[in-house]
């Protein structure tokens, strides 16, 4: 059997790419370079370059609000959080003086409530609704907010005692404002009774009103659990485990 002729050392077979030799450069032509793709970390430091400044951007867009966004109309309804008979009942002179009507949220019991406003203050019994599905003062919106909506109120008036304003209308304009409803404080002295609010509790249930826009639940364990530093104690003099409108 005749053997396959041997070829020297280096030649080069037609018709085959020759391993063992790189391609001749041809003149004029650059080399090749290659192309470094950027990995992950990259894409995510510079991504985090663009957060601080979306944030700032949002929050000055929020405090500008004021220049473009549309006024309001006229007060359309009155609502009343519970917790102090006091607020009921200037709820009751408002009505009976601006024809409005008043929601109240977890307030005082039916019997008092409906001698209050229809015996004592004269207003029909269409014009005022109670609500006792509130727990806090989170839920004095959430339960209502989506019921306001529906029944195009875009304006009302919140009452509530004085020191539970500052709470009540941070609350109100995160859960009420992402409804496109606005609200005017119309607040109650409490006198003596007065009980001032830390700003950890009032920021803590601004927060949980905004993880409520988010998420369509009230996120207060989770918070408790992981932003343990924007709640009050559990239990604490700044807890928020009271009744509603407190």
């Amino acid at each position: 059997m005749a053997r396959a002729p041997q070829l020297p050392q280096g030649s080069r077979v037609p018709g085959r790419r020759n391993p063992t030799r790189s391609p001749a450069k041809r003149p004029g032509v650059p080399a090749r370079r290659s192309i470094s793709v950027p990995g992950r970390r990259g894409r995510r430091g510079s991504g985090r370059r663009f957060v601080l400044p979306g944030l700032l951007g949002l929050a000055l867009l929020w405090l500008s609000r004021g220049w473009w966004w549309p006024a309001p109309p006229p007060p359309q309804l009155i609502l009343v959080l519970g917790g102090d008979v006091a607020r009921e009942q200037r709820a009751a002179e408002l009505a009976e003086r601006r024809g409005l009507p008043v929601v109240v949220s977890g307030g005082s019991n039916p019997e008092y409530a409906h001698w209050l406003f229809e015996q004592r203050q004269g207003l029909p019994p269409g014009q005022v609704q109670l609500d006792y599905r509130a727990r806090d003062t989170l839920s004095n919106f959430t339960s209502l907010v989506d019921d306001l909506r529906r029944a195009r109120i875009r304006h009302a008036l919140l009452v509530t005692s004085s020191d539970h304003m500052d709470r009540a209308l941070l609350v109100g304009r995160i859960v009420a404002g992402s409804r496109g409803i606005a609200l005017t404080p119309v607040p109650v002295a409490c006198g003596d009774q007065c009980l001032p609010e830390g700003r950890r509790k009032v920021w803590g249930d601004g927060l949980r009103a905004g993880l409520w826009v988010l998420s369509g639940r009230d996120l207060k364990g989770w918070a408790a659990e992981h932003l343990p530093g924007w709640l009050a104690p559990a239990g604490g003099p700044e807890s928020d485990l009271d009744q509603a409108g407190h």
